[in-house]
């Protein structure tokens, strides 16, 4: 910020009108001081939001632009190269203000003089790539609340379950009964030999044996398991320049999705949904099959990490694209 208010004070075209410069550089510091306030609105600067961060990087972008209305051309063609790289990285090949931009870029290195007409087209192309990049970052805020917003009705769901769980554990109990084993549930067992499947009393069976906990225990072992699947995945995803934390939403959303895929994934084997897993003969079988069905809702979760990573990629996309305008030809042999 200090700097570029040095710039905007010091760097001034002497050819402009005094007063059309009082008014740029009144412009261009009143957009600075937007973008302080933007940042200073916590008090501490390891707290600010990304809305905050966007806001003053808007404000900032402004008074940039300002400031290269009002520097001289001399100054303006030394910063160039920066320019240029701003337009690639976010406008993309077919757009025709990237393509003026190359071509000035190209008679600047040839030795033409950069004139008045030169600047509005880069401050233009500039305005627009730094626009795109803000709907870029606005794409990501989106994301990144849709993800935490579904992150937050699958804990209220997790809770639910688990409360309701603990107050009527007679009700689906998660108990198994092999044969010559008795009744198995995640937290308890009774040796009493196993009931004939036809038998009217085998689900009050089940209620007596369940505990309360037995829906706790499971979706805790579920959520452990997505934590080292969301630890793992971690390794596969690159950073981003954004404030928005995209990995971490992507990271949290398999908590209580691993605590539900393994609370169903055990009623669907006690269901007999799953052939030849439907009588666990321990409790200890009990959990690690709800380790495994939380750590399985990589499956589901897979999907919305693509999207996550897509999502980040988008952000300056173009930058790897060359127009042919761009290209130098390659200098002929002496």
């Amino acid at each position: 910020m200090a700097e570029m208010r040095v710039l905007v004070s010091t760097r001034a075209d002497p050819k402009i009108d005094p007063q059309a410069k009082t008014l740029i550089v009144d412009a261009a510091l009143e957009e600075l001081k937007k973008a302080d306030k933007a940042l200073d609105q916590t008090g501490d600067s390891r707290s600010v939001s990304g809305s905050n961060l966007a806001v003053a990087q808007a404000h900032l972008d402004m008074a940039h632009s300002l400031m290269l209305r009002l520097a001289p051309l001399e100054v303006v063609r030394a910063l160039l190269p920066g320019l240029v790289s701003v337009v690639r990285e976010h406008l993309c090949v077919t757009d025709l203000r990237r393509s003026q931009v190359e071509k000035i870029e190209q008679e600047v290195e040839t030795g033409s003089p950069l004139d008045a007409r030169h600047r509005e087209l880069l401050i233009d192309a500039v305005g627009v790539a730094r626009q795109a990049l803000l709907r870029e970052n606005l794409r990501v805020r989106s994301f990144v609340g849709i993800v935490y917003g579904v992150f937050a009705a699958l804990t209220l769901i997790v809770i639910v379950v688990a409360v309701l769980g603990a107050l009527f554990p007679d009700v689906v109990p998660l108990c198994f009964g092999p044969m010559d084993v008795g009744i198995v549930c995640p937290t308890a067992d009774n040796s009493v030999p196993h009931f004939d499947p036809g038998a009217k009393d085998l689900d009050s069976a089940y209620g007596d044996v369940a505990k309360s906990r037995d829906y706790l225990v499971i979706e805790l072992a579920g959520m452990g398991a997505a934590a080292v699947a969301a630890a793992v995945t971690l390794r596969r995803i690159r950073g981003t320049a954004t404030p928005y934390n995209v990995p971490v939403a992507l990271a949290l959303l398999k908590l209580p999705t691993g605590a539900l895929t393994a609370v169903l994934g055990l009623i669907l084997m006690r269901g007999g949904f799953v052939p030849g897993l439907s009588a666990l003969d321990s409790s200890a079988q009990i959990i690690g099959w709800a380790i495994i069905f939380g750590y399985a809702q990589q499956i589901f979760t897979r999907l919305v990490d693509q999207q996550g990573q897509a999502v980040l990629d988008a952000v300056g996309g173009p930058s790897m694209l060359q127009s042919v305008t761009a290209q130098h030809p390659e200098e002929p042999a002496r």
